[in-house]
C-alpha cells in the first residue's frame, strides 16, 4: 500500500545527493510539498525539477556550517508554505582515519557539522513547533551512532552524540505532539565514502566495496517513509546483514561485538 504526506511540508537538509536527493523523490510522489537544502544550489535545481510535483518543491540553499544564518533560514522555509510538517536532518560528511592521525581540527569540523548544525537547526525550528502543537524531527545517525569501529572516531562520537540529545528532545516535547525519529543506516549506495574527510581533512576520494554493496538510496528512502509514517522512535535503514547483526550484538552482547571490532585493527 503507498504512503501518503499530502498536505505535509518536508524540509530536507542534504537534498542534493544521495538519501537525501532519494528523499525528495519519494517525498514528492508522496504529496508533501518540499523544502531542499544544501550549499549546491544548482544541485537542488535539478532535484527539483526530478521530482514528481516540481511546481510544489521549493530550493533553499544553505550552509549548515553557517550556524549565525539558521535562524533565518528557517524564517524563509517557514514562509514558503506557511508552515512546516517535518524536518529531516541528513546533511553531513563522513570520516576515515585512525585517532592517533586524525587532527583535532577534523574532529571539530565532523562535529559541527554532523552534531552541532542538527542542534541549531533544531532550535531555530523548535518555536514553529511548539506553537503549532505539532512537528516532526527525522535525524540521520548511522549504525555508528551506536557502534565504533576503526577509522570513524569523529564520525561514531558525532552520531553517538544526536542518539542522547534527540533522545532528551524527545522526552521533553511528545506531550506538545512533537516527535522525533533516529534512523540508523548502516551501508547505502551513495558518495559519502567519497567525501569523507580523512586524518588531515582531505577528501577520500574513493569509494568502498561495502558501500558499492550497500542498499541502493531509493530503497533506503522508502524505508525511511515507512519508518516515518508508522510513528518509530527509531529506524535501521538497510538490508539485513552484517551491520543489522552487529546493533543486535551492541544491545545483547556487547562483549562480543568489542572482540570482533577489535579485530578489524588495521594491522
Amino acid at each position: 500500500m503507498s504512503i501518503s504526506f499530502t498536505g505535509q511540508v518536508v524540509w530536507i537538509t542534504g537534498a542534493s545527493s544521495g538519501i537525501g536527493e532519494a528523499l525528495a523523490y519519494a517525498f514528492s510522489t508522496a504529496g508533501a510539498r518540499v523544502i531542499l537544502s544544501s550549499r549546491r544550489a544548482d544541485e537542488l535545481e535539478r532535484v527539483r525539477r526530478d521530482c514528481a510535483h516540481p511546481e510544489q518543491v521549493r530550493v533553499l540553499p544553505l550552509d549548515l556550517l553557517d550556524i549565525p544564518s539558521l535562524t533565518a533560514k528557517t524564517a524563509e522555509a517557514i514562509s514558503y508554505f506557511g508552515q512546516i510538517d517535518r524536518v529531516i536532518h541528513n546533511g553531513g560528511v563522513s570520516q576515515r582515519g585512525l585517532v592517533k592521525d586524525t587532527s583535532l581540527e577534523v574532529q571539530r569540523r565532523v562535529m559541527e557539522l554532523d552534531y552541532f548544525s542538527y542542534v541549531a537547526l533544531t532550535q531555530a525550528v523548535l518555536p514553529h513547533f511548539m506553537e503549532r502543537k505539532a512537528g516532526h524531527f527525522a535525524v540521520m545517525s548511522s549504525v555508528m551512532g551506536k557502534i565504533g569501529t576503526p577509522m570513524r572516531s569523529a564520525y561514531a562520537a558525532a552520531k553517538h552524540a544526536l542518539h542522547g540529545f534527540f533522545d532528551c528532545l524527545r522526552a521533553e516535547v511528545a506531550p506538545m505532539n512533537i516527535g522525533v525519529t533516529i534512523l540508523t543506516p548502516g551501508y547505502i549506495r551513495t558518495n559519502i565514502a567519497v567525501h569523507a574527510v580523512t586524518a588531515d581533512g582531505s577528501p577520500m576520494g574513493r569509494s568502498s566495496a561495502n558501500i558499492e554493496g550497500g542498499l541502493p538510496a531509493d530503497q533506503a528512502a522508502k524505508q525511511i517513509l515507512r519508518a516515518l509514517a508508522k510513528g518509530k522512535f527509531e529506524a535501521y535503514i538497510g538490508k539485513m546483514g552484517g551491520e543489522r547483526m552487529g546493533l543486535l550484538l551492541s544491545r545483547f552482547a556487547p562483549g562480543v561485538l568489542t572482540r570482533m571490532v577489535v579485530k578489524m585493527a588495521p594491522k
